[in-house]
């Protein structure tokens, strides 16, 4: 066993006495040898240990990619019954993508996870990653960067919602199947595991017979956490947000220690730019090289344009590559990447970039009511650039606004910002009242509220406190490694 790897039972109850009492817990299960183990080790911990007010419930999902798939389902729905475990299987439907497969997989079973811990009423969602998944991901992310990484997370938020956690991820195969081995419980064998056309096989057959010494994990993890909460201290000191779209980096801020300053720009690259990724090595260090330069000018990487001027650095969205985005009456969805829309209005509305529109443009600066996207209320016209101000922007001075909410902001900045801000329309037109009252326009990031490791959690949540919207659901651990948190 490797310094690092923990005996699976050990592991198991550290989890349970390390989780908020009571809990339900879904327990997502394939069949396969880490996901029954950890159905088994955690159903034996429970019932021994009743004064921890543990329930369980489980989830398969069938992502009906291959013939026995539904009977392998089958056969794990007989388990968690044989075990008084409720069990739902939840089977991916539609037609699946040619290519990015793996991909399309996980975003799909994820949801459906969440939907089944909906169901069940869970409090989180748990996953038999075990160490051995790690080891090929850090070997993975190795061949693609220098960079130490943090590899799998033990906890990852989805959705805002749920807590995905991974109790067994300092466990080994070995051991979790020597476990079901001496209970006489057997394992399904996904045929995938073997198939070479996949990364993760590849690098899972070299791993196998590579002796090397292993990465000290939870030391990559104590520091990634440590530059999340210096990140956070940084946006307090040196970051302002202007009408949610524009956002301003104090020339101080861009003297700061250079980790920090490539892991803060690098995430607000991916929440202006509506990604889901912080731009990769070479365009941080393109990026780096622009703001700490002593050179007014403006770039573009990442959809964002970084304009750097004597009082400091601007970002915004780039108004070119905006799709508008349709919400049919009770639709939820996207726009942009950057901004939640919900339509419960009884009209089809779109929402557009106000580049090219004649209408006024939303500025959303957190959580409000649900006539959020109201963009002929008469408040919010009150505090949103009306075309007419959209044009008395040119008539003022060369670098700056006068009045308003962009006034001291450099003209140019603020008018890009501007541009590529929402606005809501059905069939070309304002909304009615009524409709506008019933549309909600609230911030997204993109980096973030999809999938948040807890090694980011510190920093996203400073930065909804930024653009004042809601913060992330905590953790629902009381200790972590036995320490009070």
């Amino acid at each position: 066993m490797s310094p690092e790897t923990a005996s699976p039972q050990r592991a198991i109850l550290q989890f349970l006495t390390s989780l908020q009492s009571p809990a339900r817990i879904l327990v997502a299960i394939s069949g396969g040898s880490d996901s029954t183990g950890l159905v088994l080790l955690l159903d034996e911990a429970v019932k021994a240990a009743p004064h921890l007010k543990m329930s369980l419930c489980a989830a398969t999902v069938d992502h009906a990619l291959r013939v026995g798939s539904a009977d392998e389902a089958r056969e794990v729905a007989a388990l968690c019954a044989s075990l008084g475990i409720p069990h739902t299987t939840m089977i991916w439907e539609g037609d699946k993508p040619k290519t990015g497969i793996m991909a399309a997989a996980r975003e799909a079973r994820y949801g459906l996870l969440a939907t089944a811990a909906e169901s069940f009423e869970a409090d989180l969602i748990v996953t038999g990653h075990t160490f051995d998944d790690q080891r090929e991901t850090l070997q993975m992310r190795g061949m693609r960067t220098e960079q130490i990484s943090t590899g799998i997370a033990d906890a990852v938020l989805f959705n805002r919602r749920f807590w995905i956690l991974r109790p067994l991820l300092f466990s080994s195969r070995a051991d979790i199947r020597a476990f079901l081995n001496e209970r006489g419980v057997p394992w399904i064998d996904d045929p995938s595991n073997e198939d070479v056309t996949y990364e993760r096989v590849r690098t899972r057959r070299k791993l196998s017979t590579d002796a090397g010494a292993e990465r000290n994990i939870r030391a990559a993890w104590e520091a990634r956490l440590a530059l999340s909460a210096r990140g956070a201290e940084w946006l307090d000191r040196h970051f302002t947000l202007h009408g949610g779209l524009l956002g301003q980096v104090t020339p101080d801020g861009l003297r700061q220690d250079r980790a920090v300053l490539d892991y803060a720009l690098g995430r607000l690259t991916a929440v202006f730019g509506g990604l889901p990724f912080a731009p990769g090595r070479a365009h941080m260090e393109h990026i780096l090289a622009f703001v700490t330069g002593s050179e007014p000018g403006r770039m573009t990487v990442g959809r964002v344009v970084f304009d750097l001027r004597r009082d400091g650095l601007y970002l915004a969205r780039e108004s070119r590559g905006i799709l508008p985005l349709v919400l049919q009456p009770g639709e939820a969805g996207v726009w942009d990447g950057r901004f939640g829309a919900v339509n419960r209005s009884g009209t089809t509305i779109g929402v557009e970039a106000q580049a090219g529109h004649s209408l006024i443009p939303v500025l959303v600066t957190g959580i409000q009511p649900p006539r959020v996207g109201a963009v002929n209320d008469s408040t919010m016209r009150e505090e949103s650039p009306a075309p007419k101000d959209l044009g008395a922007l040119d008539s003022c001075d060369e670098h700056r606004n006068e009045g308003g909410l962009g006034r001291d902001l450099p003209k140019g900045a603020w008018k890009r910002a501007i541009a590529a801000a929402p606005v809501l329309s059905a069939e070309g037109n304002l909304l009615s009242e009524e409709s506008d009252r019933m549309v909600e326009l609230t911030p997204y990031f993109a980096p973030f509220d999809r999938f948040l490791t807890r090694f980011d959690f510190i920093f996203a949540n400073r930065l909804s406190a930024v653009f004042a919207t809601a913060p992330y659901a905590r953790l629902p651990l009381r200790s972590i490694d036995g320490k009070t948190i």
